[in-house]
């Protein structure tokens, strides 16, 4: 069985894994040869020593390139926010970690609640194709979205365009505070994004091990060694 694994995971005798590098939390550093460290990166490392193979990191900029990547054959696991829309080309484990994503409201909104928000007229920036985004655009109903490209460029256009509001993760939320003084990031969450790892789809015996791994990673504390090495707040490890 470890063979098949092995055969469908890494038939080169190498891992590659796919890492999302706009995620700040999961992706917390380079090393001194630039690889990507941090959460997600250590996942990949502990799912490839498990196999027994060698392991290569594949960064990309965004979410939505690495989804994308999957039909290319780039990348061999993805460590990426399961979303139905990418479900199309990749098979997703349950979450590892979760993390909530919220509202920033500029100086003065009427807006208290997540609720608030969604009214017309209102315009939300967000960054595109994040995962939060993704939900919001099955899940708004009145207000409209503002898409850029990147946390820097969806705060932008929220601020240069005197939007209503701006989505993404709670954490990358607060240090935009102290920039935009009497802004405010709202109570509660509008989602948590699911961070997964994700397979090309027809390898059903490499997705039940990669779920067994996920499994013991969150059950054995091992998740939670890893936010606590790297320092990470606002990562929650996954019910």
């Amino acid at each position: 069985m470890q063979d098949e694994i092995v055969q469908q995971l890494a038939p080169k005798g190498t891992l590659r894994a796919g890492i999302n590098m706009l995620n700040f939390l999961l992706v917390t550093g380079k090393s001194a040869n630039g690889d990507p460290e941090g959460v997600a990166p250590d996942m990949a490392r502990a799912i490839a020593d498990r196999l027994g193979v060698a392991l290569e990191l594949v960064p990309y900029k965004a979410p939505g390139e690495l989804a994308d990547a999957a039909v290319s054959d780039a990348w061999d696991i993805g460590l990426i926010g399961a979303e139905p829309a990418r479900a199309l080309h990749i098979d997703f484990t349950t979450a590892y970690v979760e993390i909530e994503a919220t509202y920033l409201v500029p100086p003065g909104s009427p807006a208290r609640s997540l609720a608030d928000v969604d009214r017309a007229g209102n315009r939300i920036a967000v960054a595109s194709r994040s995962a939060y985004d993704l939900w919001l655009q099955r899940n708004i109903r009145h207000a409209t979205l503002v898409h850029a490209e990147g946390f820097e460029a969806t705060f932008e256009a929220f601020v240069n365009g005197g939007l209503e509001a701006m989505a993404s993760l709670r954490p990358g939320l607060l240090p935009f505070l102290e920039r935009m003084p009497g802004s405010r990031v709202l109570d509660g969450r509008f989602t948590a994004v699911q961070q997964s790892i994700g397979v090309r789809k027809g390898r059903p015996q490499a997705l039940a091990f990669l779920q067994q791994f996920v499994d013991e990673a969150k059950s054995s504390g091992f998740v939670a060694e890893l936010i606590a090495r790297h320092s990470v707040n606002g990562l929650t490890v996954a019910a």
